[in-house]
């Protein structure tokens, strides 16, 4: 199998993009984007390691929970996970940053490119509060690149068309799955009641 190696190489199998494609790239939140950013529950945050290692991780939280503090930051709060901190990690070594917002049953998505830096202000993590919790540090994303991708992803893949979704059922439960990957001596519902307490006790 022969791989693509050069720009030139694979600017040959692909047309050049629009205008519209191209302009549509701003470098600070405009209305659409601070409207976007308000309905978003849920943003992807890719990040680099040194070596250049990638990694994806979701934060989800109640609709707008990610502020824009001014039109060239936007703040990320984290709350209570796994504390694995892949990718904040990634962030003091290498501050680049790639953000995906989804709103559920929109087939556009908001992404944004730039600088990440963490914080554990009070006054910001109080600020972004949830349940009188505050978030246990902040994200500040300085803005590089912003704009609105097209449908086609969401379109083709009908992600959001219930018909097509999967039953449940016919899929492994997260118990199930950690009982056989990590040989464990719980029953997937040991497991999975415990992992549904986990939830219902450190959400924020």
């Amino acid at each position: 199998m022969e791989f693509v190696e050069t720009q030139e190489e694979l600017r040959s199998i692909y047309r050049a993009p629009g205008d519209g494609a191209v302009r549509k790239e701003l470098r600070q939140l405009d209305p659409h984007a601070r409207h976007f950013l308000e309905r978003s529950p849920f943003v992807l945050i890719g990040t680099q390691d040194r070596q250049g290692h990638a990694d994806v991780s979701p934060k989800g939280d109640r609709a707008g929970f990610c502020v824009a503090l001014d039109d060239r930051t936007v703040a990320i709060p984290d709350r209570p996970g796994n504390n694995r901190l892949d990718s904040f990690q990634n962030l003091i070594i290498n501050p680049a940053v790639g953000l995906l917002f989804l709103i559920p049953g929109m087939n556009e998505t908001l992404r944004i490119n730039g600088e990440g830096r963490l914080t554990a202000d009070r006054e910001l993590c109080e600020r972004l509060a949830v349940e009188g919790k505050p978030a246990l540090a902040v994200l500040l994303v300085k803005i590089q690149a912003v704009y609105l991708h097209c449908a086609k992803a969401f379109l083709r893949s009908e992600l959001w068309a219930p018909q097509t979704w999967p039953d449940r059922a016919e899929l492994p439960t997260l118990g199930q799955i950690l009982r056989d990957q990590l040989a464990l001596a719980q029953s997937r519902e040991e497991l999975d009641a415990s992992l549904a307490e986990g939830y219902r006790k450190s959400m924020w």
